[in-house]
Formats: C-alpha cells, structure tokens, sequence
C-alpha cells in the first residue's frame, strides 16, 4: 500500500520527537544489516502465541548466523494485541477511524490512500 520512501517518511514523522531512535531501510538479512550498523540487539514484538512459533524459528536462524547478537521479545499492550497491518488497513479502507490504534500522520496518510483508490 505504502512504499519503502512512505513507510520511512511516516515513521520519521511519527518518531520526530525521540531523540534516540532513528528510522532506516535496507534490503537483504537483518544479521547482515546488523552487522554492517554495528548493532547486538534484535527487538521483537509479539501480539499473541501466534506470532511466538515464526519469531523462535526467525530468532534461531538468526542467532546462527550472527552468533553474537540477541533476539529480545516483548509482548504488546493488551490494547494492541488484536492489530495488524491488515486489520487496520481493512477499518480504514471502510472510512473507519484509525487514529486510537496508529499514529495521527499514518492515520491521515491511510485516509489520503483510500480517498484515491
């Protein structure tokens, strides 16, 4: 739905006020991207059980190919637990008001999208 340059720009634009926390893209393995930034540590979110069996299997390969950097999981917010990409796009196609569960900027950017579908 977004391209690579929009989903950089709307993170930028929804992280403006974080200091610390800088936005980029890459194409290829995350250990290879990792190495090349000089990173250790691989944060991962999970929404439910669901999505524990593909991070493990994501983690260990991971972990194998980089032995030196860490997989840490986190759990969501109850409050986000049932949302993915999918979901919100399909409440958001419909008109719907996304603006309690994705950023204000990504809520007007879903919102443009449709309007010229």
């Amino acid at each position: 739905m977004f391209s690579v340059e929009e989903r950089v720009s709307l993170l930028q634009q929804a992280t403006k006020e974080l200091d610390n926390v800088e936005i980029d893209s890459f194409n290829g393995l995350l250990i290879d991207y990792m190495k090349e930034k000089k990173a250790n540590a691989i944060i991962r979110g999970l929404r439910a059980v669901s999505d524990f069996e593909y991070e493990m299997q994501a983690a260990s390969i991971n972990k194998k190919l980089g032995p030196d950097i860490e997989t840490f999981f986190m759990m969501t917010n109850n409050r986000y637990s049932y949302l993915s990409s999918s979901i919100v796009k399909e409440v958001a196609k419909y008109d719907a008001d996304v603006s309690d569960i994705v950023p204000e900027v990504v809520a007007k950017a879903l919102k443009q999208k449709f309007k010229h579908m």
